[in-house]
């Protein structure tokens, strides 16, 4: 880079700095209110989009191969576990939620579409010769494709809806797992289902937070969090975003992140009155969306013949883990195969040493410069108030928050009805029965939504047990959430050892990708190799007991931690889900050798690809390297 831009870069990284400083809290993540305890608020956790007269299966109390969640992860799992020889009879999906779709099926606010292109995020297009109808589509499409998978793989009486899992525990003596759900909406109605093979797939993002604002609770207008939307109150649907009813209310939503950018035009659009409470920007580039072009779907995007998804969710990826020269054809060719340093969160294909990270991280710096200016003239020639397009503008590198992309978001702050309330980083201040304070003005509001995001991937280490909400407890009574925070260890990131037969998708050391679904494809596939290769020549009416030995555990971790300097332009992020709100910072003030065992839990420094293939090798060596697998008869 110019050594101009360089010294600009130089100096906006000081003004990030300054940014994050009034965006840090010492309590982290304990800001935020957990649902579950709350009696105010718990009820934003409930269904509402279940039919509560519609039969619901029957509770097993066995099944062989049971997965925990039956959105798109869940489906991957039972198509690819079908692939690999397993009958879908012996399987089964259990989930809280009324239907298929997992964040599908929650999320139905106004405006929902996938952000990164369908091409590549709706799974198994070329094996459902699907042809998705937008470039980025929406949820109702989502949720409709979920079921159309359902259908073509005979999933439909597979499931176990309205049943929340609470607990998972090892019986030593009978080698199975022990499970037990309740049924939602009644409580003390209790089941206990056994299965020798469980499978956590509940994804990511799917417990929705509030953020603890003083006298939260007083507020006497009507609320509701943005994964539950309320249209009984706001009038339309999930497929008629006519939100009708707003016609003469004050609305306040909390939250500019990426569900608000695509909520926040459809609530512009027919509120009377919008204030849109903002702690922290996002970086808005264009989404450009469209409708698919058959000619184009036939002639250009699926002409390359069988593999054309892998290959095209292949080139995203290595674009944004620097995996290919800069050179090569860009297949996906839109706002995010163009960022050029997510790899920064994700992994780098690049050499990093321990010396080399100041070097390192001040080339991801500059080059982010170039994004970063762009994205915030972008703001300037879009919003007409120069103070608000300022307060708009994000400071902080694009790899410290989900990058967002809309092509009405910004322009919503044009519209006379429409305020942006900056908190300058400190969040609302406290609430009242009337509404938000912000410093000295109070804001009455007849309405307050919350779209406020998700509990962090991260917390507890990333304790599959504590993103899932299950107590697993392993051989001997082995803790899993104790585990992960204490001495976390895993193969591949899909099993630990004491925890026989229990698989999970990462990120736990495993890799990960701006596009969640590559993820989820590629680690149903190598689990399910796992499952059908060690079964392979034992007769079915014997168990197999599958897990890590400690030495390949340890072995894996090292692999983890020799490639730990890749993430080093992650300190000093702003504040978010992704750092658990700055906390992750702590880490480096530690002695270096707990930096080092610390290191041991992170993600796949070298990338997505890098990762996949290193998977790849290992199942085509055969030898199930790392595992043992016995029989019990």
């Amino acid at each position: 880079m110019k050594a101009g831009v360089e010294a600009a870069a130089a100096e906006i990284q000081q003004k990030y700095a300054n940014e994050r400083e009034k965006r840090l809290r010492p309590e982290g993540d304990a800001q935020y209110i957990d649902l579950s305890k709350s009696d105010k608020f718990k009820h934003f956790q409930e269904d509402p989009w279940v039919d509560p007269k519609a039969a619901q299966a029957e509770v097993p109390d066995y099944c062989k191969y049971l997965i925990v969640g039956a959105g798109f992860g869940g489906l991957l799992f039972a198509v690819r576990l079908i692939e690999a020889g397993i009958p879908a009879s012996d399987i089964r999906l259990v989930d809280s939620a009324g239907g298929f779709g997992g964040t599908w099926y929650w999320n139905r606010y106004p405006g929902l579409m996938c952000d990164v292109e369908s091409y590549i995020y709706a799974p198994l297009l070329e094996e459902m010769g699907y042809m998705p109808k937008h470039r980025y589509s929406y949820g109702p499409e989502l949720r409709e494709y979920a079921e159309s998978i359902v259908a073509k793989w005979d999933l439909k009486d597979k499931a176990i809806f309205r049943q929340l899992v609470k607990s998972a525990t090892w019986d030593n003596d009978h080698e199975e797992w022990v499970v037990e759900t309740e049924s939602v909406g009644a409580q003390g109605s209790q089941h206990n289902i056994r299965a020798p093979f469980v499978i956590l797939a509940s994804g990511l993002l799917n417990y929705p937070k509030l953020p603890g604002i003083p006298g939260i609770e007083n507020f006497q207008g009507h609320s509701f969090h943005t994964s539950r939307w309320d249209y009984a109150y706001t009038g339309g649907s999930p497929t008629d975003p006519s939100l009708v009813n707003l016609r003469d209310k004050t609305v306040g939503i909390i939250g500019t992140g990426a569900t608000a950018v695509q909520a926040v035009p459809h609530l512009a659009q027919w509120a009377k009155k919008l204030y849109v409470f903002q702690r922290t920007p996002s970086s808005v580039d264009t989404r450009d969306n469209h409708p698919t072009d058959p000619q184009e779907w036939q002639n250009k995007i699926t002409k390359r013949g069988k593999g054309w998804q892998r290959e095209r969710s292949d080139n995203f990826n290595a674009r944004l883990a620097h995996a290919s020269p800069e050179t090569e054809v860009d297949m996906v060719s839109d706002s995010w195969s163009k960022i050029s340093t997510y790899c920064a969160l994700i992994g780098n294909a690049s050499e990093v040493r321990p010396e080399d990270i100041p070097t390192y991280v001040a080339s991801l710096h500059a080059q982010d410069f170039v994004r970063a200016e762009r994205i915030r003239a972008r703001v300037e020639n879009i919003v007409k108030d120069k103070d608000t397009a300022e307060r708009l503008k994000h400071w902080y590198p694009t790899w410290c928050k989900r990058p967002t992309f809309h092509d009405e978001y910004l322009q919503t702050y044009n519209n006379p009805n429409v305020k942006l309330i900056d908190t300058e980083g400190r969040g609302v201040d406290r609430a009242t029965e009337k509404g938000l304070v912000v410093g000295d003005k109070e804001f009455d509001l007849d309405v307050l939504i919350f779209s406020t995001g998700f509990a962090s991937p991260s917390t507890g280490n990333g304790s599959p047990a504590l993103r899932a909400g299950i107590e697993i407890k392993g051989r001997d009574g082995a803790d899993l959430d104790k585990r992960t925070r204490e001495a976390p260890g895993t193969l591949h990131g899909v099993i630990s050892r004491g925890f026989p037969n229990l698989f999970w998708p990462g990120p736990l050391q495993a890799g990960v990708a701006a596009n969640q679904m590559y993820v989820l494809d590629q680690l149903s596939t190598h689990i399910a190799y796992i499952l059908a290769k060690a079964a392979a020549g034992v007769d079915a009416k014997n168990k197999v007991i599958i897990e890590p030995t400690a030495e390949a555990e340890d072995q894996w971790g090292l692999r983890i931690m020799s490639m730990a300097a890749r993430g080093a332009a992650m300190k000093g992020c702003t504040p978010s889900y992704m750092n658990s709100e700055g906390g992750l910072d702590q880490i480096f003030e530690l002695p270096v050798e707990i930096q080092m065992q610390v290191a041991r839990v992170g993600v796949w420094g070298k990338g997505i690809l890098d990762y996949v293939s290193v998977l790849e090798q290992w199942r085509a060596e055969g030898k199930l390297s790392g595992l043992e697998v016995s029989v019990a008869h």
